[in-house]
């Protein structure tokens, strides 16, 4: 490598970090919304009439997802990021085992709204996906507490709808604007780029 593509490698190197510390700093000082979609699952299948309470009927988290779920929770704490509880989950038992391995299992609600959601990536009509879509923003225009971020736990969406694609345990990151003023999406993040904020603490390693 040349010493010209040296000093571009650090300078890119430096606006990530500069990146990486607003970002740290926003989330540090709360008023935002975490949509983060459960960790990995793929134990099982979703039948098609599932029941809530059967978790033999759908999908499940994985070891690898467990193993996820339970870092995205110390990853949150160890960042010093408030979290406004109860946390809230779909009634999927991939969600709820997520969000329960990652806040513990009496800090969370569950939200019937976000099983719509999922039905995003069904066929439905134009209009029914225009009214979730709607009913999502309602919600995300919402703020949650001076000083607090509220955590939503659910699901990845089709490509082109709404947050789009989210991969396991990653993070839309939502700056709500009051009710009826919408939201801004401030950024997504994967697990492994929210564990690497670690590195911006002082005296705290990586796992």
């Amino acid at each position: 490598m040349n010493h010209h593509n040296i000093g571009i490698a650090q300078n890119l190197s430096q606006q990530a970090a500069t990146i990486n510390r607003t970002l740290l700093a926003l989330l540090q000082a709360g008023g935002l919304i975490l949509y983060a979609r459960h960790a990995e699952a793929n134990v099982g299948e979703d039948q098609p009439f599932l029941n809530f309470h059967n978790c033999l009927s759908q999908r499940n988290l994985s070891e690898v997802g467990r193993s996820q779920a339970v870092t995205y929770g110390e990853v949150l704490s160890r960042l010093r990021i408030p979290v406004m509880y109860p946390v809230l989950a779909s009634p999927f038992c991939r969600t709820r085992e997520t969000a329960a391995l990652a806040f513990g299992v009496d800090y969370v609600h569950i939200d019937p709204f976000l099983v719509e959601l999922y039905k995003l990536s069904v066929n439905m009509s134009a209009e029914k996906q225009e009214r979730i879509l709607n009913d999502l923003q309602s919600d995300l225009e919402i703020l949650p507490p001076p000083g607090y971020n509220k955590v939503i736990i659910a699901h990845s969406l089709p490509r082109g709808v709404g947050f789009g694609q989210i991969p396991d345990m990653g993070t839309v990151v939502v700056k709500p604007r009051g009710q009826g003023n919408g939201y801004e999406v401030v950024t997504q993040v994967s697990l492994a780029e929210m564990t690497s904020l670690l590195e911006l603490m002082p005296g705290t390693s990586q796992f």
